[in-house]
This record gives structure tokens, sequence and C-alpha cells, in this order.
């Protein structure tokens, strides 16, 4: 695929805003999100890598955001996109409370695997999710690539009689995946890959070396919605989509993904909006009845204002844009 040619970097920055908001919950070990929106011809876009991501990859969500703003989405196939709740790595007594934010989701997803925490608190955890979900519920779990082999596969095994529906992102490495696939596959639980994906410089040598039942897909991290419909097609594995804790307008991008894949099998993990205490956009793309509509959101400017990041975040995050951009333009 052939980029599309730039726009000139003063024309995004004419219109570049940046937000810092509250999340209801702590997440990723982060208490706030900040994200940096602009607009284009098509409408407005986020460019909102993790802060501790460095410029080469975080140029890569530079170009999927230019792309949103300054080219169409493709065509949806469907109108609405069923969605899952996001369970963070919490107690087991905060579950429900946490689980009732997301309208009903009829699939939750389960941090496992935190820092500072043992197994022990996952079985807890998951063990108050299969009983908020009930039996029909669906259930499954995400390390971030945690755990070694043996220990990814004493924690499944921990786990299986919460009937998951998959796992994933157990072990860091695709040699692990694939090793692990390989000891669980008796159990009839999937294992699937998203930082095997999306963060790898080949994000189809997971699909090649069998190593995933399915892949995780997030559309900023891999370049745009174009790039990321191309991955998905050339794996030839199920997908799911999902967000990295994004403002309204980055998780309209990623509906518009679920939106245009041919077949779509899974919950998706774009009802994160539920887990911020505030937004851009009135009302956030928040599950109702545990799905988004498909469809662009425009930020509201009263809440553009009222979370308007710090001059000095505003600054790092301009100084960021402008470098991402230099990346991109070398490159091109």
């Amino acid at each position: 695929m052939t980029p599309a040619p730039l726009p000139p970097l003063a024309t995004i920055l004419d219109t570049a805003r940046v937000v810092t908001l509250p999340l209801a919950t702590r997440f990723r070990g982060i208490d706030t999100r900040e994200a940096l929106l602009f607009e284009g011809p098509e409408g407005w876009a986020e460019f909102s890598p993790f802060t501790e991501y460095d410029d080469a990859e975080a140029s890569t969500w530079l170009a999927a955001a230019i792309e949103d703003a300054w080219m169409p989405r493709p065509a949806a196939r469907r109108d609405t996109v069923d969605v899952n709740a996001t369970v963070p790595a919490v107690a087991a007594a905060s579950v429900p409370a946490l689980l009732a934010r997301f309208d009903g989701c009829r699939t939750a997803k389960v941090k496992v695997a935190e820092s500072g925490q043992v197994l022990a608190d996952d079985v807890a955890r998951v063990r108050a999710v299969r009983e908020a979900m009930g039996p029909e519920g669906r259930v499954r779990i995400d390390a971030n690539g945690a755990w070694n082999v043996d220990e990814a596969e004493h924690a499944i095994h921990a786990l299986a009689e919460f009937d998951l529906e998959y796992a994933e992102q157990p072990c860091a490495t695709i040699d692990e995946l694939a090793e692990l696939r390989r000891r669980v596959k008796y159990m009839g639980i999937p294992i699937a890959a998203d930082e095997s994906v999306r963060k790898a410089a080949d994000p189809l040598a997971v699909a090649r070396a069998g190593a995933a039942d399915l892949l995780v897909i997030k559309a900023q991290p891999l370049g745009g919605v174009r790039r990321a419909l191309e991955i998905v097609e050339e794996a030839g594995l199920p997908a799911v989509i999902s967000s990295a804790l994004d403002t309204s307008v980055g998780l309209s991008l990623g509906v518009a993904l679920a939106a245009a894949l041919p077949q779509l099998d899974y919950d998706c993990g774009l009802g994160t909006a539920s887990l911020l205490a505030a937004d851009v956009v009135a009302p956030p793309l928040a599950p109702r009845a545990g799905r988004l509509s498909v469809g662009r959101v425009t930020p509201d400017l009263a809440l553009l204002a009222e979370h308007a990041a710090s001059a000095d975040r505003r600054d790092w995050w301009l100084d960021r844009l402008t470098r991402c951009y230099q990346v991109l333009s070398s490159a091109r």
C-alpha cells in the first residue's frame, strides 16, 4: 500500500488540541489519559500513542491519524459493532460495579498478570467476573505478555474452570506463544496475539508461525484502517478489533475498522470509553445494549476546553507530533 502524501505540518498543528482525561479506574498504571486531536477535511482524528513509546513507534500512530483526517473511511459492512467490557486488575469486590459501567455487554476481557499481584488475585477477579456475567457470558483474559510459558500454562489451567473464550498475549514472544499453544491445545482455549502483531516489525510473523488462533488488531498502532484490513486479510485468522484507551474520537476509528471487516466473529474491545471519567464527545461513544454505532464523531469544543492539557504537556505533545511527522516525512 502506497501511503498518501502528507498534509503540511502547519495545517495539522493549526487545529491540534491536547487533552488530559481522568480515568474512572486506574488502568495500565495510569490515572489520566492524554491525547492529541486534530481536524482534517474528513473530520477529527486522534494521535495518542502511550507516552513511553519512542518516535519511531509513535509515528505509525500519527500515520493512522493523518489518514483518518484526510481520507474517507472504508465502506461499512454493518451499522453497529458488538463490544466487550474491559476489567482492569481491580480487586474482586470491585468487579460488579465496574461491569455495570458497560451497558449490556455480554463479553468481558479481564486483565491478569499485573505487576505486584499473584495468580490468586487473577483467579479471584476472573471468578467474580464469571459470577457477574453468568453462565452465558463470555470471559477472556489478557496478560499483556507478562508470563513465561510455564507460568502461562499453570495460569490457564487455574483459570480454565471459568470457561475462557481465549487467552490474549499470555507470553511475550512468538516462540513462547507457539509452545504454549501446543501445550494447551487439548484444553480448547484459543491463544490470541496482540503485542506480537502491533509491536512487531513483521505483524504477520505470528500467523505464519502458527503461534495464535486469532489476532487482536488496533487501528492506530498499525498505521490506520487500510493497513489493518490488509494485515487481517493476509494473516487469514479471525480478528478482534480493540483500542488503546482512546477517546471517543479514536474509538470511532476502531469501530470503522470493525465495521469494514468481511467477517467479525468476536465482540470487540472498543467499549473502553466506559473506563474514562470524562471524554471529548457528548455523549461519549460508550456501549449501549452492548453495541457501538458506526460513524464519525465530533469533539465538543466546551469539553476540549474543559479538559485541555497544561501548557507544558501541550508543548510536549506538539513537539512529539512534530518529531513523528519528520519520521514519516523522511520515510516517504
